[in-house]
């Protein structure tokens, strides 16, 4: 099985690789280290989320493969982000927006499956609602990783903005169940599945 090779799609790889390090990091580095790595780590690792899609619009490089990969990577990065940060910092008012984000990642990643295999609306663009969640949601993990557990303005900025983005994230999630509401309680008949 070929795996096609492309600058957007390395990038993209480099953020799935980059997990593990951030974790890495933020366990086994020493707390004066740790958490303004695991940030630049985060860093990193968002602007690769950037330029891949970027660069491949721009080279005429987006393939089924990056398609599929760039958008779970993202996912995967932002999820283990957030378990890191509901570990350190031990605050309802971080965990409450971590749970319904990632809820809402898995939630809408199932609708999507399921709207590309029985739904006349095959595709669904990344709506304007869905960029300035994740630039929210990108934010307060950076900023919220750079401070750790303090209990500072600067935290507080963070929790606002995860908040904001969780906000954002349900209203975002209301618009793809808005759109396949039709077929979803269209009645018809689908055949089983293993």
């Amino acid at each position: 099985m070929k795996v096609p090779v492309s600058i957007p799609n390395i990038l993209t790889g480099i953020r799935i690789l980059l997990i593990p390090v951030l974790v890495l990091a933020f366990y086994f580095l020493s707390p004066e280290w740790r958490y303004l790595t695991a940030a630049a780590i985060f860093a990193v690792a968002s602007i690769t989320d950037y330029l891949d899609g970027y660069l491949a619009r721009r080279w005429g490089q987006i393939t089924p493969f990056g398609a599929f990969l760039d958008p779970v990577a993202d996912k995967l990065i932002v999820a283990v982000a957030l378990v890191l940060l509901v570990e350190s910092h031990r605050s309802a008012f971080l965990a409450v927006p971590a749970m319904i984000i990632i809820c809402r990642e898995i939630a809408v990643s199932a609708l999507r499956e399921w709207m590309a295999k029985y739904s006349e609306r095959r595709g669904v663009a990344v709506s304007f609602v869905g960029k300035v969640k994740t630039a929210f949601q990108m934010i307060a993990i950076f900023v919220l990783l750079a401070s750790g557990p303090a209990n500072n303005a600067v935290v507080i900025l963070g929790y606002i903005l995860l908040n904001t983005a969780a906000a954002l994230t349900l209203w975002s999630m209301y618009l793809y169940l808005k759109l396949a509401w039709p077929d979803l309680t269209s009645g018809m008949v689908l055949p089983e599945e293993d």
